[in-house]
């Protein structure tokens, strides 16, 4: 299993499951049932931040082993969509046509259909997945600065590099050259010319 990094979408999904109160469903979570197992499996992967396929469920609850079993797996998919139509489970779209599909809770507190208010996970673990989110909103708009002060930089040495050659241009069009004017004009749009790829280079790693 390997953690890629959370879109929007899925961000504002684990955040409103984890901020969500009981919900009302329209199956039994009993414990020792194969849904109640299902719901419990996705409740940790999202307490880790984590939007599971059906193939990660099924290792979950049933060992690696059986990941590539075809009738189990299509047997998880037929009650995760029953979960789906009874508001427990809602199942994400595709970042890519190759993946699997994702299945997220809608929240991890509901009341089911004999009544029971179910909760698959403690006051403290939901408390404590809500601090990683907000962990890592800060880091991915931490990480959207920089390049926003490389883009502004782009456009200042452009503008610098045209100015320069606007004005050797104007220069050399003078009755009299003015070599002082040449010389400066030609080193900055060559220096802001060096300036500009490195920045560019950056920009694309």
């Amino acid at each position: 299993m390997s953690h890629r990094k959370l879109t929007p979408t899925e961000i504002q999904f684990l955040q409103d499951a984890l901020s969500s109160d009981y919900r009302v469903a329209g199956i039994r979570l009993r414990e020792g049932e194969y849904q109640y197992e299902l719901s419990k499996a996705i409740a940790n992967f999202q307490l880790e931040l984590y939007l599971p396929n059906v193939k990660d469920l099924v290792k979950k609850l049933h060992g690696e082993g059986k990941a590539d079993d075809v009738q189990l797996v299509r047997k998880t998919q037929t009650i995760l969509k029953k979960m789906e139509k009874s508001g427990v489970t809602k199942i994400l779209p595709k970042t890519k046509p190759w993946e699997l599909q994702r299945y997220a809770l809608l929240s991890l507190k509901f009341i089911d259909a004999d009544k029971n208010q179910v909760s698959l996970a403690t006051d403290e673990q939901i408390q404590q997945a809500k601090e990683k989110i907000k962990w890592i909103i800060n880091q991915q708009n931490m990480s959207k600065f920089p390049v926003s002060i490389m883009k502004l930089r782009v456009y200042v040495l452009a503008f610098i590099i045209t100015l320069s050659y606007v004005t050797i241009v104007w220069n050399l069009l003078q009755t009299i050259i003015n070599p002082f004017i040449f010389v400066i004009a030609f080193s900055l749009a060559i220096l802001c010319s060096i300036v500009l790829g490195r920045t560019l280079s950056e920009i694309k790693s």
